[in-house]
């Protein structure tokens, strides 16, 4: 028979080289589903099952080894070398005779669940569009050369929240798919296409997740091989094609009730996932901070003066010293706009915190702002900032703040080394044209 041909017969004849590559393929995806890293059940028991969250479920939902904290394909090389070594270990020790037939089935189950977990988890989280968010008004205020590739990608994609929607609602489909065994091969189908224009954009835009990304492409590249024949048959060839009707018999009362609660624990899994990914869109998205930014300060101001020392440095794009504008968001973030040179924080798209302080999405992958997170005190009108970006995490101010009026802001304070500091910000009342769109006229 075919290696990619299931019979219902249990005695089908397999080719010595299809029962090589059936074990590879077996010790090839267990390496990369069993979790085989301490650090996974490290995460598991610190879990709070009373009170679960977004982030511990989207984390379970993502869960792929990396050995010696290797990353891309350099983690794939182990993976490799490893289902290699297993594959040559198992024909070594193992003599008996296997029912090969048993053997492929119960991996595409397992890889059919194992897709279906990873791919709806990526695909609630663009349905409730939380991994590429809307860009932050100090990300409109950078510029473009500032960025790396990916964040100019996930902007590219952020600021179209409907057509995020739409990917991450194929992708669920494409998961439900992939649940039934009659409808798996048109669910790997979708998500051989999907998936594989994100392995390209992880790649082209440098991304990360490379590894992770190539590991979901193999399931579904393996699952669709299934059917490829019988699809090139039909669709290629135009011949007169019949469908597998391969109807698996259990004898044991244990192994179907084992069946059915494997796949009750899926569906279970799936469903809270869901309630909590949008739990997390309507409360606090993951990406930005949710502690909500100073009231009425929202938008962008241009540094009408700046004392350093009591000294006025006139406004100037290439003093390091001297601020040239800033930025208030929504949350409580801050950006100031200088010539200071900045080490950027090259954190992946895709990380995620829960607390506000480590949410650094707004400025990983930037250049040419620092960004602030912020803590204020209405009563003695104080304000203190913090560096969110790893690499400059000791630069500090703390402030008083004055809001003259509804357009003026005077902040007056030291910075961490001690030496004073005084700005008056004037709030620029700026369109943009991302917000209007283009269904009517704009006057600038």
């Amino acid at each position: 028979m075919s290696f990619f041909n299931i019979s219902n017969s249990p005695s089908s004849e397999w080719k010595q080289y299809e029962k090589i590559a059936l074990r590879f393929f077996i010790v090839y995806f267990a390496v990369q589903i069993l979790p085989l890293d301490w650090k996974f059940f490290q995460q598991l028991f610190s879990i709070d099952w009373l009170h679960l969250n977004f982030y511990d479920l989207f984390n379970l939902s993502r869960y792929y080894p990396k050995f010696f904290s290797l990353t891309g394909f350099a983690n794939f090389g182990v993976v490799f070398i490893l289902s290699v070594l297993g594959t040559f270990a198992w024909i070594s020790i193992d003599k008996k005779e296997r029912n090969n037939d048993t053997l492929y089935y119960w991996l595409r189950v397992a890889l059919r669940y194992r897709l279906a977990i990873g791919i709806i988890a990526y695909g609630l989280v663009k349905f409730f569009p939380l991994q590429m968010p809307y860009p932050s008004l100090s990300n409109l205020h950078t510029n473009y050369g500032d960025f790396y590739p990916w964040k100019i990608y996930y902007h590219t994609i952020g600021i179209t929240q409907g057509y995020e929607s739409f990917l991450g609602a194929i992708e669920i489909l494409a998961g439900l798919l992939l649940i039934y065994r009659k409808t798996a091969t048109f669910g790997a189908g979708l998500i051989l296409g999907f998936v594989g224009n994100v392995f390209a954009a992880n790649i082209s835009y440098d991304i990360g997740e490379i590894s992770y990304s190539f590991f979901l492409l193999s399931i579904a590249l393996f699952l669709i091989a299934y059917d490829a024949p019988r699809l090139y048959s039909l669709l290629f060839a135009g011949r007169y094609t019949i469908a597998n009707k391969f109807n698996p018999v259990f004898y044991s009362d244990a192994l179907r009730r084992t069946r059915l609660a494997l796949k009750t624990a899926v569906v279970i899994f799936i469903v809270l996932i869901g309630f909590k990914t949008y739990s997390n869109y309507a409360e606090a998205p993951y990406k930005y901070p949710a502690t909500p930014g100073l009231k009425g300060t929202y938008g962008y101001y241009n540094v009408r003066e700046f004392k350093l020392n009591n000294q006025t440095i006139p406004y100037s794009n290439t003093n390091p010293d001297r601020w040239q504008n800033v930025v208030f968001e929504k949350w409580a973030t801050l950006s100031i706009k200088t010539a200071q040179p900045i080490t950027i924080d090259a954190s992946i798209a895709d990380e995620y915190h829960e607390n506000d302080k480590d949410r650094n999405y707004e400025s990983a992958g930037v250049g040419g702002r620092r960004y602030f997170s912020y803590q204020t005190d209405s009563s003695k009108n104080s304000i203190v900032l913090e560096n969110k970006n790893k690499h400059h995490q000791s630069e500090k101010f703390v402030l008083n703040y004055t809001q003259v009026n509804d357009s003026t802001i005077v902040l007056k304070g030291i910075n961490e080394k001690k030496d004073s500091i005084y700005a008056v910000l004037d709030k620029i009342n700026k369109k943009y044209l991302l917000f209007e769109g283009r269904r009517k006229p704009i006057k600038l």
